[in-house]
């Protein structure tokens, strides 16, 4: 059987995946709200313009109003 060696008995330093994951979830809890605040305008924007491009959505930007006609 092999010794093992190292503090208290347990594997030395971390490997490669484990530092990298620790990484990327300490990088979330940093961003946390900036992350939050462009994924709330992305999805914003995408529901803004998907309702935009409806034809009869569209229209009442486009279309002008007659002189004779009476205006709301």
């Amino acid at each position: 059987m092999r010794q093992q060696r190292g503090r208290g008995g347990g594997r030395g330093e971390p490997g490669l995946l484990t530092r990298a994951v620790d990484k990327v979830f300490r990088f979330v809890r940093l961003a946390e709200f900036e992350i939050l605040f462009v994924l709330f305008f992305l999805i914003v924007f995408i529901l803004f313009k998907d309702l935009m491009s409806r034809p009869q959505y569209n229209s009442i930007f486009v279309k002008k109003p007659d002189l004779d006609d009476q205006w709301p």
